[in-house]
């Protein structure tokens, strides 16, 4: 038998919210705030601080047994949690997480070209897109889910964004966006930016001095803090990036840090919502990575094609409406595009009814282990 049009797009969308395990009545969803890293590897994440490169040679760590005593254990499940408490000590233990290739749980990018345009391009419309291969400031065809989300009722003015590397903005295309974006630098004319306070802002100036176009992610958590307390965004996207300029410097030590004050910024925001009304468990978390990187001992401080392990990433989600299956084994693979859809999904909505070209959301429903 064949169905009309309309009636294959409504069977589709109770498809999805099927497998998030909830139906549209019992959702309790209300709010998603997506957290990125800018590559941050999965062996990190899961493995934790790696021996090799704790080490003058290979990670130019000058004290390494300093280093050694805030995150090397005996075990890897040990070593993770000492590098990132939050996420497995609460994240993994009430929602999901993927990408542990030890355990065949693979995330991986679609594009092609493991380089960090094209896989925040991926992530957050979906598109696997051919026509993005540069990390060139140039506004983005691509609709993201975000201005997507914005566009529909109860979200106008209840969607907001804090980032770091100075490409985001057009990556977004604040101007066609029109959602309110923060970023320490210059943004594309017509980009509604996000307020924060006056003093922040003369503090985030004299501040861009290590590196030309990433700020410290200090200032960015601040700023989704911020957003939080007076936008109040039904959808928030944070965009964290120390993690890939420490890791291109082959600063080990700081990398790792940089990886430590991220987990610390989940805690703390995960707190802060959950100290809200307007948030407590109506909330949930997704957190990722635009790529992943190569494997030590060298080619761990980059990515790009030639480089074929850092098509490889991770994928993690908690809130109320995911079961806590915990770290996932043995699953299909995951690929990056998926993560817009997701984002959509958990807030009941069907991106792909707007978008066909995004790839489908990643399913939650699984009982747990």
């Amino acid at each position: 038998m064949t169905f009309p049009r309309r009636i294959r797009q409504w069977l589709a969308f109770c498809l999805i919210l099927g497998s998030f395990g909830s139906s549209a009545a019992q959702r309790q969803t209300e709010n998603v705030i997506l957290v990125t890293t800018d590559g941050l590897r999965w062996e990190e994440v899961f493995r934790g601080a790696e021996e090799m490169l704790i080490s003058r040679e290979y990670g130019n760590v000058g004290d390494t047994n300093a280093l050694r005593e805030l995150f090397w254990r005996p075990t890897p499940e040990e070593r993770r949690k000492a590098l990132l408490p939050f996420l497995w000590g609460t994240v993994a233990q009430k929602g999901q997480i993927w990408g542990n290739r030890d355990r065949k749980s693979d995330v991986r990018v679609s594009n092609g070209h493991n380089f960090s345009y094209p896989g925040y391009n991926e992530f957050l419309t979906g598109i696997a897109d051919p026509a993005v291969d540069s990390n060139d400031k140039i506004l983005n065809a691509n609709t993201n889910v975000f201005e997507w989300l914005a566009q529909q009722p109860g979200f106008d003015g209840r969607v907001a964004a804090a980032v770091n590397w100075d490409v985001l903005p057009w990556i977004l295309n604040g101007p066609r966006a029109q959602f309110p974006i923060w970023s320490g630098f210059d943004v594309p004319a017509g980009t509604v930016r996000l307020e924060v306070p006056e003093a922040f802002t003369e503090l985030v100036g004299p501040s861009r001095t290590i590196w030309s176009g990433v700020l410290l992610d200090t200032f960015v958590g601040y700023a989704a803090r911020h957003a939080v307390r007076t936008v109040k965004p039904r959808a928030l996207y944070v965009s964290y990036g120390e993690t890939d300029d420490w890791a291109h410097e082959a600063r080990y030590e700081r990398y790792l840090k940089a990886a430590h004050e991220f987990d610390r910024f989940l805690s703390g925001l995960w707190d802060l919502v959950q100290s809200r009304p307007e948030y407590r468990d109506r909330t949930s978390l997704v957190i990722t990575a635009d790529h992943g990187r190569g494997p030590a001992p060298l080619a761990w401080k980059d990515h790009g094609k030639q480089i074929l392990a850092s098509a490889y990433m991770w994928f993690a989600v908690m809130g109320p409406d995911t079961p806590p299956a915990g770290e996932r084994e043995g699953t299909p693979l995951v690929r990056q595009a998926q993560v817009a859809s997701t984002v959509a999904a958990l807030l009941g909505k069907d991106f792909r009814a707007f978008s066909p070209r995004s790839a489908e959301a990643i399913p939650l429903g699984e009982s747990p282990r």
